[in-house]
This record gives structure tokens, C-alpha cells and sequence, in this order.
């Protein structure tokens, strides 16, 4: 399959429910004829043009991580219950939540962690400023729960698409002057630790 061609030919109203529409796909975009094959190491997945479109990493994530990022949810769990309302979004609406949580694992909810929110939508423009889920007395305690494992998924992204990091590394460096010349508040402390390259996670 070439991926750049597939791209070209969906749209966001393609949910993969259109059978008629899901075939024609299928007749412009065919599979390759490699057949199936087991894979049970670290593999790419290349379309028809050579672009790798699948990084496959089994066992990426030890049990120490997943228990760290565990942990780290637990952290949130204060945010993630509050985000959930009656007469939310698409995003916060308690219909697309479990509602006995406790057998999940996890409390659910949709939150959004950033150091450098940017408040889009607003009349008036301002400067970003650190999301909601960080402004609380626990927020260092989570920015350092989520570090290692945001490091390891920056680590990743150094591999996979070095341009996307690297260009997120110089707006943190921008960002952090711009913290410090403008007195941003408590966006110099919690830039400090976090340790994503990615602005925002969810």
C-alpha cells in the first residue's frame, strides 16, 4: 500500500463503517501480497514507496515503566474525575466513560498536561501559560512521575522523526527564555522538569 496515496484519498468523514466505500479504498490502495508472517521482534513496517509507516517494539515498556506510568496516573486521578461532566464535550462527556472505575485500573476522565498551554479559541490573546492539571501543589510530584516515561517516548521520536525533536527542543529553549524575560507564572519551575519534548500530553 502507499500510505502518501491513502492519505490523499480519505477524509475525516471515513470511519471505516461504509463497506462500499471501504472496498473502493481497497481497490485503489491494495495491500502488498507478502502474505501474513508472525513477527516477535523489533520490526519497521514499510508501505509500497519504502516509508515506514509502523514502528513494532515488543517489550519497549518493562514492568517497572508500565508501573511507573501507573503510578503516575493514580497522580492525576484528582484531575481525570473532575474533567468527567454530565453535559461535557465530545472529549469530557461521562457517557464515553466506564462509570465503575474501580475495575479499570485507572480513574478515568480527558485532561490536558502542559507546560505552555496555549489558551486557542479566546477573543483575547495572551501568552500561554501552564494547563490547569499542573497549577496544583502536586504538580511537581507529577511532572516527576511522568519524567522517565516521557523521556523514553522523546528518546523514541529521536529516532524516528529527528526533525520533529529537534524542533521541539529549540521551542523549549525558546519557550524557557520567554518564561524567565516575561515572568511567566510557574511556567520557569515546571519547565524545569518536564521532560518531554512533546508540548503537550493528554
Amino acid at each position: 500500500m502507499d500510505i502518501a496515496r491513502y492519505s490523499k484519498l480519505i477524509s475525516a468523514k471515513d470511519m471505516g463503517h461504509n463497506e462500499q466505500r471501504e472496498a473502493k479504498l481497497l481497490e485503489r490502495c491494495p495491500p502488498g501480497h507478502e502474505g501474513k508472517k508472525l513477527v516477535n521482534k523489533p520490526a519497521t513496517i514499510l508501505d509500497a514507496s519504502g516509508t515506514i509507516i509502523t514502528w513494532y517494539l515488543p517489550d519497549a515498556l518493562t514492568d517497572t515503566t508500565q508501573k511507573e506510568i501507573r503510578e503516575a496516573t493514580d497522580l492525576l486521578a484528582p484531575n481525570l474525575e473532575k474533567s468527567i461532566k454530565a453535559d461535557g464535550n465530545w472529549q469530557t462527556h461521562q457517557k464515553w466513560f466506564k462509570q465503575d472505575w474501580e475495575n479499570v485500573g485507572s480513574t478515568p476522565g480527558c485532561i490536558n498536561i502542559s507546560p505552555a498551554w496555549f489558551q486557542q479559541g479566546h477573543e483575547n490573546l495572551s501568552d500561554p501559560e501552564v494547563s490547569a492539571s499542573l497549577k496544583g501543589p502536586s504538580s511537581e510530584k507529577i511532572l516527576k512521575g511522568i519524567a522517565r516515561p516521557a523521556a523514553i517516548a522523546s528518546a523514541a521520536l529521536r529516532v524516528m522523526y529527528p526533525e520533529q525533536y529537534f524542533a521541539g527542543l529549540r521551542t523549549f529553549s525558546n519557550l524557557g527564555h520567554k518564561a524567565v524575560s516575561k515572568e511567566l507564572p510557574q511556567m520557569p519551575e515546571t519547565l524545569e522538569f518536564w521532560a518531554s519534548v512533546f508540548n503537550t500530553l493528554s
